[in-house]
């Protein structure tokens, strides 16, 4: 199963709009996520582990 990287980094980011959490588990992921949502201007808390990235939406 061949699995396109930037339409799960996009899904990710939908429900980050959404306003739910969003995991990415590879740091390529991570930094697409982190791109898509600097250019939506959408704040998010990132907790980085060694194991992948939790994005938390900043409710305001």
């Amino acid at each position: 199963m061949i699995i396109n990287k930037k339409e799960l980094a996009r899904a990710k980011v939908e429900k980050i709009k959404a306003g739910y959490s969003a995991y990415a588990e590879t740091k390529e992921v991570t930094e697409l996520v982190k791109k898509e949502l600097a250019k939506l201007g959408i704040e998010v808390h990132i907790d980085q582990t060694e194991l992948g990235s939790w994005f938390i939406p900043v409710k305001k």
